[in-house]
């Protein structure tokens, strides 16, 4: 086996580890709620959300591993060199926000980073604006969505259930809750396990290894997959705590709400290949359940250094992957 072959396999064990951290990352958004409504205990929780990342192997087709694959930058600008610089990027922001229990974007972490590599090497031609745009624009759309949804959620659930008693209400969405968390889980695997799968199709067409057309192999599809729902069976509990406890108090009928509309979100924008991020979307739909119930009952200065965080992820993840690039270029190891 030739070293070309050699940093090209070693390059695909470093996206799936950054499958895995997606999962361990990310975990928390998952199951954030159902752990701080104490519906699910953490370690059941995350097995849980763990055997649903896996599920939505069969329900999902592989338009957003196709949008990654091609829609960010053109694909003649993608080696070995570039996909490292990304993935090493992206890989230490997602650390760094895990360890200060940040809930960023690994999803875009891993485009921010693309479009660095992308810069640093061809300049901004090389960038797919289109697929960009439509990603970039998805940062801001997706928490409102989940903010809406969330909302009529909540809304629609205490009208309903307004003549019951408050134990009665309780013990419903306790049963209901586990259902809408495994939604949740769904929609996170079908949308975020398929930007690794993007990321090796694409190193393994540039590397002509996978014939004269873009596609994605059986084989890094459940690859994918399972690191994704590995890394989650692992979870991330420090960012729990943001999530399911600091922004506002979460009880089984906000849980639902806000992981109901978090996955009607998400699957909405796998089935048209947007890759939007799972941690902004189930944010905006705990604010808008919090804020249903009175405007007080959410720690806006929690929401805003969240918001912060995910403006700053994307120019952060290029200027570092761009950095990280230039180096690897000078080392000589690709």
């Amino acid at each position: 086996m030739n070293s070309m072959l050699i940093l090209i396999y070693a390059t695909i064990a470093i996206t799936l580890f950054f499958d895995f951290l997606n999962g361990f990352h990310d975990a928390a958004n998952a199951i954030a709620t159902v752990v701080s409504t104490r519906v699910l205990r953490p370690l059941q929780a995350v097995i849980w959300s763990a055997s649903f990342n896996f599920v939505a192997f069969f329900i999902f087709g592989l338009h957003v591993a196709a949008t990654i694959g091609t829609g960010i930058v053109s694909v003649e600008v993608v080696n070995t060199v570039f996909i490292l610089a990304t993935l090493i990027s992206a890989i230490i922001w997602n650390l760094l926000t895990w360890y200060y229990g940040i809930p960023s974007s690994s999803s875009h972490a891993l485009i921010g980073a693309m479009i660095g590599a992308a810069v640093v090497k061809a300049g901004f031609g090389k960038l797919v604006w289109s697929g960009i745009i439509k990603t970039v624009v998805s940062i801001f759309l997706s928490p409102i969505l989940g903010l809406i949804l969330g909302t009529i959620f909540m809304f629609i659930s205490t009208r309903v259930f307004f003549h019951k008693s408050p134990q009665r209400v309780d013990s419903i969405f306790r049963r209901i809750q586990l259902v809408t968390s495994a939604l949740l889980s769904v929609g996170h695997g079908g949308n975020d396990a398929q930007k690794s799968m993007g990321i090796i199709a694409l190193l393994l067409f540039t590397g002509n290894l996978i014939g004269p057309s873009f596609h994605i192999p059986l084989w890094v599809v459940i690859s994918c997959y399972s690191a994704m729902a590995l890394g989650t069976l692992f979870g991330g509990f420090r960012i729990v705590k943001t999530m399911g406890m600091k922004i506002t108090k979460l009880n089984p009928v906000g849980g639902s709400a806000a992981e109901l509309s978090g996955s009607m979100t998400l699957m909405l924008a796998t089935g048209l290949g947007i890759p939007v991020s799972t941690t902004h979307t189930i944010t905006g739909a705990i604010i808008g359940v919090g804020a249903l119930q009175r405007l007080s009952a959410v720690r806006w200065g929690v929401a805003r250094q969240i918001v912060i965080a995910w403006v700053v992820t994307i120019p952060a993840t290029a200027i570092l992957a761009a950095i990280i690039h230039k180096i690897i270029l000078s080392l000589n190891i690709a």
